[in-house]
């Protein structure tokens, strides 16, 4: 069947915009094709630095045929109900229009339209100019006298449709079936009929390799192949791996020659400058796992003498920058850290929130009451947290701002400083996202724990700005996620609600405008407490801190279910256990995780039945008066075996679940809660609860909301879904 080519050939596309442009036309491509009614065997859509391409195979030379009945009035209506019947049909009398029968509501009118299919090439033609026009890049421009924008000037449309050209213009530019090759290896122009001609001629004369993938696998290919022959191997980079691919239409794959005074840099230095600014790839000794002085390039084109030119002239613009490194990392050693501490004063965290000074000197204060926590010591801690930010305005950061902690580590080592301190003002970053590290180190932990706590709590909950919707400009999601982790990967018991509070009292009083906002309110109602203490000074913050700890706590358990569902965990679940409230997400957690394997079991799955059941007539029953039931059971109205067995069977349980939770032993509680199964079973199947006897009635009653009660000491069962 006929095949669709089109390319839009323009200027350099970045290399970060290519892959989701071609997605996008992909699917633009087919939801187009799909809405005329023409349903292809396939869409591929190719990327490169100056083309997008997409091929549509297995198309109709037209569209379908299309039937439409369009129903109308009845037979007899008013003149102006069929007139306006003919308008919206297109009919010209009524005559045209077909009677058909209803059983129920008579006779009436049915236009039938019939709608002739509609060539294909008429539907590209329409189509295509649509999707240019109509395209999304991040970035676009207009040149010239154009009125459409496009990332860079766009210059050709290819648009063949069973190897012939499909005729339109977008904004001057005619389609045509011409491309153009390499820049300089084979520039063209060649006129291609259909998608095979064009991948041929594209790699054998035009010199370009069309497809994204393809040029990555030739980049990893040949750097893997350079560095095996030397015994070296490639440092992995998959994001400079994409990004590369999209600078080469031919990629060629040069090694280059480093200088090896560069290597008494620390490795990252290297690394990133290679990656930022030259686009360079960083090359180890697999047997030391040290950096070797070598780099792989990826050049656009072959050179007559096999890449040696362009090997020493990139190794020249790296030497230039790294000797710029090293005057930095010099000129930086030459201050200790703690010298740059009142610098920090210098530069502003947030205008309502003071400077970056004034933040580590909150989280070097709450890391001190966290290290008897984590198991760190309290000097360690406040010493790590008053150094963890004084890298910020070293001149290496100022340079490589992805550098921050990691300079500071090294400067560190080189002053003295004991590694867990130097490892801290690495490590109190993270976790930067979910695939980071979780530092466990108990100095790093609970610095990391300070600096993610006082962004949330001392810092911009305090002054309402908060992440809405899609929108978190302050990545507090992220610090949230980070407390989860380390609290939960590092076993921390943490009672969240009372620290969020104390930390928002201290907040509000240290932000600029909550102190103002206050103080303006002291002087207003001259409140002063009877030591002589301000407002501001005493306990004026702890309703405001309050609300702030239980919103905050909200915020938590919802990045906590969000982490947990991530991992697999039924969100019935984490409401049953959710709703029963809480600050300890270990104690949350483990408390999932038993409800989980408990349901698992015979024994649970019944249990929850059972528990449905009795809900659901003491839901009635409580409906009734609005009143819940309860009271204690009269055990001399229990005549029956059943209900008898049932009332010792939750005495049991319950003093049973009730030891096991103060131990915490969650699985323990699940085990007593199944010893219910069988007594509950026999209950249903032999116990009218709907006596005649209203004591009797009554009784019976208050043995379900037993059972209700038992089972909510580990979880609210009525959450549970199933």
């Amino acid at each position: 069947m006929p095949q669709l080519l089109l390319e839009l050939f323009c200027e350099e596309i970045p290399a970060r915009m290519q892959a989701k442009a071609q997605a996008d036309l992909e699917r633009a491509v087919m939801d187009k094709l799909s809405e005329a009614g023409l349903m292809a065997e396939g869409v591929k859509a190719f990327s490169g630095p100056r083309r997008l391409c997409v091929v549509a195979e297995g198309l109709p030379v037209k569209s379908a045929d299309v039937r439409e009945e369009r129903k109308g009035p009845k037979v007899g209506a008013p003149e102006k109900a069929i007139a306006g019947f003919l308008r919206g049909a297109g009919l010209d009398s009524i005559e045209q229009a077909e009677i058909q029968e209803d059983k129920k509501k008579g006779q009436f009118y049915v236009a039938v339209i019939n709608k002739p299919g509609v060539e294909t090439t008429q539907i590209i033609a329409n189509m295509v100019p649509e999707i240019v026009r109509s395209f999304h890049w991040p970035k676009s421009m207009r040149w010239g006298s154009r009125e459409m924008r496009w990332v860079r000037p766009l210059q050709r449309i290819l648009c063949t449709f069973d190897g012939e050209v499909v005729p339109f213009e977008i904004d001057g530019i005619a389609s045509s079936n011409v491309t153009q090759g390499h820049r300089v290896m084979g520039a063209g122009p060649f006129k291609v009929r259909r998608f095979d001609d064009y991948s041929d001629i594209l790699k054998n004369k035009g010199r370009v390799i069309y497809d994204r993938d393809e040029r990555k696998d030739i980049i990893a290919t040949e750097a893997k192949t350079l560095c095996d022959a030397q015994g070296l191997e490639l440092v992995p980079d998959i994001g400079l791996l994409e990004e590369v691919a999209g600078l080469a239409e031919f990629p060629v794959v040069i090694m280059g020659d480093m200088d090896p005074k560069f290597l008494a840099l620390p490795p990252e230095v290297i690394t990133l400058s290679m990656r930022v600014h030259q686009k360079y790839f960083a090359v180890r000794d697999p047997k030391t796992g040290k950096l070797a002085p070598k780099f792989i390039v990826v050049a656009n084109l072959e050179a007559e003498d096999g890449g040696k030119t362009i090997a020493a002239g990139n190794s020249k613009v790296l030497s230039a920058r790294l000797s710029d490194a090293v005057f930095f990392y010099e000129n930086d050693k030459a201050k200790k850290l703690e010298e740059r501490f009142d610098s920090l004063g210098n530069i502003v965290f947030h205008e309502k929130l003071g400077t970056v000074k004034d933040k580590a000197e909150r989280v070097a204060a709450l890391a001190g009451e966290l290290a008897p926590i984590v198991g760190a010591k309290k000097e360690d801690a406040i010493a790590a947290a008053k150094l963890a930010k004084c890298d910020l305005v070293a001149e290496m950061v100022f340079e490589f701002t992805e550098l921050e902690g990691v300079m500071g580590r090294y400067y560190a080592m080189e002053e003295g400083q004991p590694q867990h301190i130097a490892d801290t003002i690495r490590d109190h970053y993270k976790p930067k996202g979910p695939s980071d590290d979780v530092p466990t180190e108990p100095t790093a932990v609970a610095v990391a724990l300070a600096d993610k706590l006082d962004t949330l709590c001392s810092g911009f909950w305090t002054i309402n700005e908060l992440p809405t919707g899609s929108k978190d400009p302050y990545a507090l999601r992220r610090s949230a996620l980070g407390v989860i982790r380390l609290v939960l990967e590092n076993n921390i018991r943490l009672k969240l609600e009372p620290c969020f509070s104390e930390l928002a009292e201290i907040g509000f009083a240290l932000s600029p405008v909550s102190k103002a906002h206050w103080t303006e309110m002291w002087k207003l109602s001259q409140d002063v407490e009877a030591d002589g203490t301000t407002f501001i000074e005493g306990t004026g913050f702890k309703d405001e801190a309050q609300t702030l700890a239980q919103n905050l706590l909200s915020f938590f358990e919802d990045r906590l279910k969000v982490y947990l569902r991530d991992k697999g965990i039924r969100h019935d679940l984490l409401d049953a256990v959710f709703s029963l409230g809480g600050d300890d997400l270990v104690l949350i957690v483990k408390r999932v995780e038993a409800l989980g394997s408990f349901l698992e079991t015979e024994d649970g799955k019944n249990l929850v039945s059972g528990h449905k059941r009795a809900t659901n007539i003491l839901q009635k029953e409580e409906k009734k008066d609005g009143s819940a039931i309860t009271g204690e059971i009269d055990k001399k109205l229990l005549s029956d075996a059943a209900e008898l067995a049932l009332h010792e069977a939750l005495n049991v349980a319950t003093a049973n679940a009730e030891a096991a939770l103060k131990k915490e032993d969650f699985e323990g509680a699940m085990s007593a809660l199944s010893l219910l199964r069988g007594p509950v079973d026999t209950f249903f199947d032999d116990v009218i609860v709907n006596a005649e006897d209203n004591k009797v009635r009554e009784n019976r009653l208050k043995l379900l909301a037993r059972i209700r009660d038992v089972t909510s000491q580990v979880a609210d069962f009525s959450k549970i879904e199933g």
